[in-house]
């Protein structure tokens, strides 16, 4: 089962990531968007691990309700609602259990996803984060090493397409060939929840 602590190392480690990863979304985002993805995240996910370490929700859903509010509130540009909307929703279909288990959050996240394809009007196949996060939260229910092979197979999988959401859809075919700067992001998301799924035992 998993508790509080779960899900603060989760959107910690996912911070740590995103720090790390920080310059390559930036650098994936430059062709075909704002050339800012890298750093608006990097704030945002900044702001979430600092607000962890000074407020300690009780429940899985708390954490993340906290997290995606710090994200809309930090974070410029469409990701700060797109991943606060993700993560709140998923924490409100979590609901107020003080443990959870895999398969309550694999079915929280897929209403976390579905509330993201209703905001962003994205499907899969738009050359967006939805490419990483559909067939990453199938793949969950196999368990976490296979979410996270889906998740970076899908990031992968944007570069031959042409976006038809975002700034990025704006370029038409010449956003072909590039990897989308969301689904990168999105794939480090899911890679983190592995790492502490790992870590734990899971």
């Amino acid at each position: 089962m998993l508790d509080a602590d779960f899900f603060r190392r989760w959107m910690t480690a996912t911070a740590a990531s995103v720090d790390r990863e920080a310059e390559r979304l930036t650098a994936l985002d430059s062709p075909i968007g704002d050339a800012d993805h890298g750093s608006n995240l990097q704030r945002g996910f900044t702001a979430v691990a600092a607000t962890l370490e000074k407020e300690a929700p009780e429940t899985p859903g708390a954490v993340l309700i906290l997290a995606g509010r710090q994200l809309i509130s930090t974070v410029g540009g469409a990701s700060g609602p797109l991943y606060g909307t993700l993560l709140r929703r998923t924490g409100k279909a979590l609901g107020e259990a003080a443990e959870v288990s895999a398969e309550q959050l694999t079915e929280a996240l897929r209403a976390g996803v579905e509330a993201v394809m209703a905001l962003g009007g994205a499907a899969p196949g738009d050359k967006t984060m939805i490419d990483t996060l559909v067939p990453a939260v199938d793949a969950l229910g196999t368990g976490f090493a296979a979410a996270r092979t889906a998740a970076e197979q899908g990031a992968l999988a944007t570069t031959p397409l042409q976006a038809r959401k975002g700034r990025a859809s704006y370029l038409g075919e010449r956003s072909i060939g590039h990897q989308d700067p969301g689904a990168t992001s999105a794939s480090l998301l899911i890679a983190a929840l592995c790492e502490v799924a790992e870590a734990s035992g899971e």
